[in-house]
């Protein structure tokens, strides 16, 4: 009888320990998606951001908050962030689920300097968004990348924004620009997925809208988004 009592013990205890360790993957998160509704608010209203009609255009936003250069000379590893994207078959309807993203590259050591940087990447076609639905892709090879363009009132009609699928920026010291990233590449986080839905869903059904209903922590982000380009131009 005691030993019987002794494993159901011992089986409740992994079990409350396991509970536990899931929520705090959910809440880690539910931070990051605060941070970066955080991060997009900045950049929003700093005098030189992303000409409106860039983000006119873009069928996906990726937040990456505070990247160290740190954390990829020990690590070697990783950000980690959230990609928001427009639903519809077209990504040309509201802005809809956030779904977990990680941003990997040996050369971020090179250019981030001693303090945290927040990445924007801007997706601005139908194929570079359908591309990060399925896979790890890398920018400047499998995906067309480059720094992006600033000022508020810009056009930024020139052919090499024109063409890229991705447009890059960074912020760092309290400026915000355009940041050449080829080289690293860009994924789903599937296990950040699963602890934030609290279950497995593929990237595709998050961001597309069939499924799940978006966090309360995202909603600022999704708010700043809507006010920010509630409709798609030239879609």
């Amino acid at each position: 009888m005691f030993r019987i009592s002794s494993i159901l013990a011992a089986v409740l205890l992994v079990a409350s320990m396991a509970t536990a360790r899931s929520a705090d993957e959910k809440r880690k998160q539910e931070q990051r998606l605060e941070n970066a509704g955080q991060v997009m608010s900045e950049v929003l209203n700093m005098p030189d951001t992303i000409p409106q009609s860039v983000l006119d255009k873009t069928k996906c936003v990726v937040i990456v908050p505070s990247v160290l250069k740190a954390a990829f000379i020990v690590g070697g590893s990783y950000g980690r962030g959230a990609m928001v994207c427009r639903t519809g078959p077209n990504f040309t309807g509201p802005w809809g689920a956030p779904s977990m993203y990680a941003i990997e590259g040996a050369s971020f050591g090179l250019q981030l300097g001693a303090e945290a940087s927040d990445f924007v990447l801007l997706v601005m076609n139908e194929r570079g968004a359908t591309s990060l639905l399925h896979s790890k892709v890398k920018l400047g090879g499998d995906i067309s990348a480059a720094a992006g363009p600033l000022g508020r009132d810009a056009q930024a009609e020139t052919d090499a924004f024109m063409r890229a699928e991705i447009l890059t920026y960074s912020r760092a010291r309290g400026l915000f620009a355009g940041l050449s990233l080829d080289g690293s590449t860009l994924r789903p986080d599937e296990d950040a997925n699963e602890a934030l839905y609290g279950r497995r869903i593929p990237t595709r059904d998050i961001v597309m809208g069939s499924a799940p209903e978006t966090p309360a922590s995202a909603r600022m982000l999704i708010d700043l988004l809507d006010k920010a380009s509630p409709h798609p131009k030239n879609a």
